[in-house]
């Protein structure tokens, strides 16, 4: 299964509100219609704290975040090409200033389950170091840095989304690693913000961010309100 996210930036005229609304009601509908789709999620940015952790915040400033299921690489290509999907893409005109994707391997670390009571999830941006192998970084996150975070306490879900392919201008054709410099999305999801602080103040979390000074450049994490469409 692939994940694409959309990382959203709004059209400069629009409100928060007119955004949202625009997402909701125009876009959403126009793009539930893709061929292939098996899930699709809008996560609207309520937060842009860096929260929790000092580790250098990189430059996006997002206000919302698309997440697409397909069951394979090759059914999203066949997807976006799909003229089913032109609406879509000519509707991104009239709401949203800019658009960059990722299609990502989901890895579910810890389960969440939606139907356990109220919660609250965080969407956070990585960047690798400078000079690392795209498997060292693999190894770091889905090996090291996955196992450091089982053992935090008080966590309702985590799931690590890494990054197998980028697209800007093009929703089919490559964009270089310059234009999209992300190369994992982390979902995270707590009961509450003051859970999530307090557990972000805690020994078990100190030690695992300085594990993620080992590999990480850039960490830029978002409080998010999701959404399911499809």
């Amino acid at each position: 299964m692939i994940a694409r996210f959309g990382l959203l930036q709004k059209a400069p005229d629009l409100s928060e509100e007119a955004f949202d609304a625009h997402w909701k009601e125009v876009h959403g509908p126009l793009a539930s219609k893709m061929p292939g789709l098996r899930n699709y999620w809008q996560h609207r940015v309520v937060d842009k704290e860096q929260f929790g952790i000092s580790h250098a915040r990189g430059p996006w400033d997002l206000d919302g975040m698309s997440e697409l299921h397909f069951d394979s690489l090759e059914a999203m290509k066949q997807a976006v090409a799909a003229p089913s999907f032109a609406d879509a893409l000519g509707d991104e005109d009239g709401f949203l200033a800019d658009v960059h994707l990722v299609a990502c391997e989901k890895h579910v670390v810890v389960p969440f389950d939606a139907k356990g009571g109220p919660f609250v999830k965080r969407m956070t941006l990585l960047r690798k170091l400078d000079g690392m192998s795209d498997e060292q970084f693999r190894h770091e996150w889905l090996k090291v840095h996955a196992d450091w975070v089982r053992q935090w306490p008080d966590v309702l879900g985590y799931t690590q989304n890494i990054v197998v392919d980028r697209y800007h201008a093009s929703r089919e054709d490559s964009a270089d690693y310059a234009d999209v410099p992300v190369d994992g999305i982390v979902e995270f999801w707590f009961r509450d913000t003051e859970t999530a602080a307090k557990l972000y103040a805690s020994d078990i979390v100190t030690r695992t961010q300085e594990h993620a000074k080992e590999f990480l450049a850039e960490i830029t994490p978002y409080f998010v309100q999701t959404r399911q469409i499809v």
